[in-house]
């Protein structure tokens, strides 16, 4: 070949790049370009263009087509000419006259006997708007959600699909799929410099099309292919590609519960929360236990969530994830519904479906690190884009995963669209946002010399401070009703105070403590309890320093610490006791609920995401009466004001018994702000107790509402006889008091009439 092509009007350099995917600017050379203009004029496909007849060079890289030749655009597809191969890797050139338009053209592609009309996706012109460029390089997460990602759309109108990656260092990006055989000269992207954005149209493409993107490094190298960190769909685990998702509106039937989310959700309201690994919940054991799609889910999970008395369904992190070992919480795909599960569109049917039998979906999130799998986000561009380049920032040695670095507008911006994206676009009603404690901390399980201070030369994380204010602010700013829950197991203050006043913003926090105070008294065997005595009331000192949930998750019943009624001491009859008081301690105490799956009905093995949890135990009726303690706690806490109404106001609980260690009983009262009172007895001991002294807020009749040692949960009946009477004898700083029968190893909840 001649230094100068004397037809394509290019020389031998500009081949070369074009064939090898080189060249940094494919638009300058590809598609329509009117004839004299220079070789790179004309990046958007404009070049040449008159208000009349015009005479337009057009070349297009087609690898391994026989032949091309060009139709017209105007509906009658008439033959205009036919394009000469000028490399014989697939580079072909042309020269057209007469053309309204330099894009008024169809390429008619021959692969070797099978025929594509088509566009060329080389005329089209820029995508994305300076104006949404410049608001993503602002972190602002509206224009992620706008601009990155695969979209079906049109585009002068043409249907196809425009791809957006943000990828500022690489030398090249091509989007890649089944479309163009996986093959990354086809279609190599045009880079929005401002922004470091690349975009390409596809004419003709539509959702369900499965793409990555081939991206060249600085140096020079091509990395693995990447999947698209802003799909909307991605194909099943174990296969790692995109998909291009169906954008069509989803007809939502959920309009009464969106309309009173918010005051469902408020600290004054009961929430009982149901934490699910979703794969695991049922699997299906004559289909070789897979675990059901949410179709299924909508179908059995949703009544039986809701016949338990749960207000809301928490899922483990559904957004796409490799490796199924990490039960979701390390994502690679934060916009995108698990393909294990279904479509996307499956999951706002399971939304839709739950909200209109009343109960909330809650859904884990992950914005503290992502996995390394070569496809993910790591070096993405060939440089730490997602993550901090100093591994004493970016590395998470626990965990063997990347941190963001959440001082990059971009990063913010993509992890904030991400909250935003499941919030709004399918109704989710709240993120429970994990491992906040491993983002606040720059020295989060580090040792000396492992790790760097801030700009002060302190240990607090100020990018993600500023991080975590920011998210809670747009949560309530965009998605008014929802709710953030922070996992964060320390006491750094503020957790769940307004941005405004110097907190981080959350609308409850878990509270850990109370969770490990208590499991821990509750496995001493009863006769050392008197030693343990303030496990059970230390909670209380920090109570409303938050807005709490009580969890007891997952984290509770793996990696050996067996399951909840593993925890507990004693024969057989008393694990399962001892089981019930708690729970009826747990409902009973300030705070919002939270119980991981199989927990409800005393599950005897741990946490296996490879099997279900042993529902068949639920022949056995001491299981069964767990289950039932459950159901009817649920009940009780949701219709007894007094035992939700002031969780976060100190003035809705008062010890009446605190102090009795001897015999391990615990006594408290909890109130409305309308009279209304509920008392809860705990008896941690085996022994019960005849003739026990109570002193009451009221005199009058007061109601037995609950008794876990009732024998329909598998108790010994010891009781009061549905009630009792409080006269007027003082007991416990009260003028009134009453003669009681506490139960062994029993709660039991005494309602003022």
């Amino acid at each position: 070949m001649s230094e100068h092509h004397p037809f394509a009007g290019l020389d031998a350099a500009d081949v070369e790049a074009l064939v090898h995917a080189r060249h940094g600017d494919p638009f300058a050379l590809l598609g329509p370009h009117g004839v004299g203009d220079p070789a790179g004029a004309s990046g958007d496909a404009s070049g040449g263009r008159s208000a009349g007849p015009s005479t337009t060079m057009i070349r297009v890289m087609l690898p391994h087509a026989s032949a091309v030749h060009l139709l017209a655009r105007d509906g009658s597809q008439k033959p205009l000419g036919t394009l000469e191969r000028i490399h014989p890797d697939g580079l072909f050139a042309g020269v057209q006259t007469g053309l309204p338009d330099p894009r008024a053209y169809l390429l008619e592609i021959d692969w070797s006997g099978t025929i594509q009309r088509t566009e060329d996706p080389y005329s089209f012109g820029s995508l994305l708007s300076d104006e949404w460029l410049h608001r993503l390089a602002s972190s602002d997460p509206a224009a992620v959600l706008e601009c990155l990602g695969s979209r079906y759309m049109e585009v002068d109108g043409v249907p196809g699909v425009r791809f957006a990656v943000w990828a500022p260092n690489a030398k090249r990006v091509s989007v890649v799929g089944d479309f163009n055989s996986w093959d990354g000269r086809r279609h190599v992207m045009r880079l929005r410099h401002s922004a470091g954005v690349w975009e390409f149209f596809v004419p003709r493409l539509g959702p369900g099309a499965r793409y990555k993107y081939e991206i060249v490094a600085p140096g020079g190298g091509v990395l693995p292919l990447k999947a698209d960190p802003c799909a909307r769909q991605t194909e099943r685990p174990p296969a790692t590609g995109s998909v291009v998702a169906d954008n069509t509106p989803f007809t939502w039937g959920d309009e009464e519960w969106m309309s009173r989310r918010g005051e469902r959700q408020q600290a004054d309201r009961p929430m009982s929360i149901y934490e699910v690994h979703a794969e695991s919940w049922l699997r299906v054991a004559e289909d070789g236990r897979r675990g059901l799609n949410w179709d299924e889910l909508a179908d059995r999970l949703v009544p039986y969530a809701k016949g338990m008395g749960f207000t809301h369904v928490e899922f483990m992190p559904i957004a796409e994830f490799p490796f199924g070992g990490s039960w979701g919480y390390q994502p690679l795909s934060l916009f995108a519904p698990s393909a294990r599960f279904g479509p996307p569109e499956s999951f706002a049917r399971f939304v839709d479906r739950a909200h209109r039998e009343g109960l909330g979906v809650l859904i884990d999130w992950v914005p503290a690190h992502f996995p390394n799998d070569a496809h993910g986000l790591i070096q993405f561009d060939g440089t730490p884009l997602y993550e901090h380049a100093d591994p004493r920032e970016g590395f998470h040695k626990d965990w063997n995963t990347m941190i963001y670095n959440l001082g990059r507008n971009e990063v913010a911006a993509f992890l904030h669209a991400s909250a935003l994206g499941w919030l709004a676009n399918y109704h989710v009603d709240g993120l429970r946002v994990d491992a906040v404690a491993s983002m606040l901390y720059r020295d989060y399980s580090r040792e000396a010399g492992e790790w760097v201070p801030n700009v002060y030369g302190g240990r607090e994380n100020l990018e993600a401070i500023a991080f975590l204010r920011k998210l809670n602010a747009e949560v309530a700013h965009h998605v008014p009703g929802a709710i953030t829950v922070a996992e964060e197991s320390t006491a750094w203050p503020g957790v769940t105070a307004k941005v405004a006043d110097g907190g981080l913003g959350f609308d409850y926090k878990w509270n850990m403590g109370w969770m490990h105070d208590t499991l821990a008294y509750m496995e001493q065997d009863p006769i050392h309890r008197r030693y343990h005595h303030h496990q059970m009331t230390f909670g209380m000192i920090y109570a409303y320093s938050e807005r709490f949930v009580l969890p007891l998750s997952h984290d509770e019943v793996v990696y050996g610490k067996g399951s909840l009624l593993g925890k507990m001491p004693g024969d057989r009859w008393q694990r399962f006791a001892n089981l019930r008081a708690y729970l009826g301690f747990m409902w009973t105490h300030p705070g919002k609920k939270l119980l991981f799956m199989g927990g409800e009905f005393g599950q005897l093995a741990e946490f296996n995401h490879d099997e279900s949890p042993h529902w068949h135990l639920l022949d056995d009726p001491m299981h069964g009466g767990v289950q039932k303690v459950v159901r009817d706690l649920n009940r009780l806490y949701q219709n007894e004001t007094a035992l939700h109404s002031r969780d976060a106001e100190p003035g809705g609980f008062e010890w009446l018994i605190g102090d009795d260690s001897a015999n391990s009983v615990f006594a408290y009262a909890r109130y409305d702000a309308h009279g209304r009172i509920a008392v809860a007895i705990c008896n941690f001991t085996p022994v019960p107790r005849e003739r026990y002294r109570l002193g009451l807020p009221r005199g009058g009749r007061w109601i037995e509402a609950m008794n876990t040692d009732a024998g329909v949960y598998g108790g010994s009946n010891v009781g009061n006889s549905g009630m009792i009477y409080a006269d007027d004898v003082p007991a416990h700083g009260k003028p009134h008091s009453a003669s009681i029968a506490l139960p062994p190893l029993a709660t039991i909840v005494l309602i003022a009439e």
